[in-house]
């Protein structure tokens, strides 16, 4: 074989070099990358704690690792003359948007459906009260035009601090003894229908017997917002209880976790949500049928849906709750279809709940209204969100059950 030329062999050693240095530097860089690894390993995280293969439909393990939900776009432009409202998100007139909304606690038992102007309200509050019976929280800013909004029940006091953390005027038709206690502080706007006041705010009907036929009107409730003396301008510095996507944007939830059925852990009106891919919604249904409002005949519905386990104890042998309003817990963030495991905290007594996913970023709702149901936690078995496969819906109630709450469920 014939010998290289000297250039030949110059140019071979200059190859042998760049290839030498091509694969030091690749080694180089694969221990960098291995120890990058190594450091994010390390790094201490709190995921929000998973349901419980009881209280849920188990999700399968691509559905537990949750990424945070990030949506790219430009600022948000609104519409002049208009606002985005704290309660849903979405565009509503300047003087509605920038008026404290009003909390109005509302009979579910039996013999109080349907409710009166409930379907107005942009949040729903519902949570057990003595006898397991629920009782909601509808948090409307746009009543203007109700003439009747209702049955009107009393005051139960973890829902006083759910009302405040949306700067609402919490209104109620009595209370509970220790429920008086709060409504006396400072911090509270309240109206009641046991003040001095009543006639001018609330009515009966006689179509229900007491105490399912007691309501107030938009008429109503300003007058009696008049006659306290309560500001309708949120507090200086209010920024609103949750984060929205942009009008017009979709929040979709990573993971396969499907959540076409929603059935909550209550035994007297046994509650479910139904999705419906066509308009992205959840039906609502209770007593083994729709629930609906009174006024419109229609079917109340929402975009989303945030389950919050509570822990809990009574305060008596009457049965009265005291739900944890203050200890962060675990839930359930639901919307389009979709469902993620959150965790729930408040960062002050009278402030908004924020709920974070896996990663302890603060989630983000769709537009539109959303019903958070306070479950406690011992009855989170009771709770599913699953797909619709299988899903039978309850046909009736218990009547043990029945008897019970209906027993306890005497005070105003």
């Amino acid at each position: 074989m014939p010998l290289a030329s000297a250039d030949e062999n110059g140019r071979r050693r200059a190859v042998l070099k760049k290839r030498t240095t091509a694969l030091l530097f690749a080694v180089l860089l694969a221990l960098l990358l291995a120890g990058c690894r190594r450091k994010e390993e390390q790094q201490p995280s709190s995921p929000a704690p998973e349901p419980t293969a009881q209280a849920t439909a188990v999700p399968t393990e691509e559905s537990r690792i949750v990424e945070p939900q990030e949506i790219e776009s430009e600022e948000e432009i609104i519409p002049e003359g208009m606002v985005k409202s704290y309660l849903t998100g979405e565009y509503v007139k300047k003087e509605i948007g920038s008026r404290r909304p009003v909390a109005f606690m509302m009979s579910n038992s039996r013999d109080a459906v349907p409710q009166s102007g409930i379907a107005n309200a942009g949040v729903i509050y519902e949570a057990p009260v003595e006898g397991g019976i629920t009782r909601l929280m509808a948090i409307m800013e746009d009543y203007d035009q109700l003439e009747k909004i209702g049955s009107m029940r009393s005051c139960r006091d973890y829902f006083i601090f759910y009302a405040a953390g949306f700067d609402a005027i919490y209104t109620h038709y009595g209370q509970s003894a220790y429920a008086l206690p709060i409504l006396e502080l400072p911090q509270v706007d309240n109206i009641s229908g046991l003040a001095d006041y009543t006639d001018y705010v609330f009515y009966r009907t006689k179509d229900r017997k007491s105490p399912h036929n007691a309501y107030t009107s938009f008429e109503g409730i300003q007058k009696g917002i008049e006659i306290c003396g309560y500001s309708q301008e949120y507090e200086e510095g209010y920024e609103g209880a949750y984060t929205f996507a942009k009008v017009g944007e979709t929040v979709e939830l990573p993971g396969n976790w499907k959540a076409q059925i929603v059935k909550i852990g209550y035994e007297y009106n046994q509650p479910w949500f139904e999705y419906h891919q066509e308009d992205g919604l959840y039906y609502r249904y209770q007593y083994a049928e729709p629930q609906i409002d009174e006024e419109t005949g229609e079917q109340l519905t929402c975009r989303n849906i945030l389950i919050q386990f509570s822990s809990w104890r009574f305060y008596d042998k009457n049965g009265y709750l005291n739900i944890d309003v203050d200890e962060p817990g675990e839930g359930i963030y639901i919307t389009n279809g979709q469902a993620i495991p959150v965790t729930w905290k408040k960062h002050a007594p009278w402030g908004p709940t924020y709920y974070y996913d896996s990663n302890g970023n603060e989630i983000t709702l769709n537009t539109g209204k959303t019903w958070v149901c306070i479950v406690q936690d011992t009855y989170r078995e009771q709770t599913a969100v699953t797909d619709s496969d299988g899903f039978t819906p309850p046909m009736g109630q218990n009547q043990e059950a029945i008897s019970a709450a209906e027993a306890a469920d005497t005070e105003y």
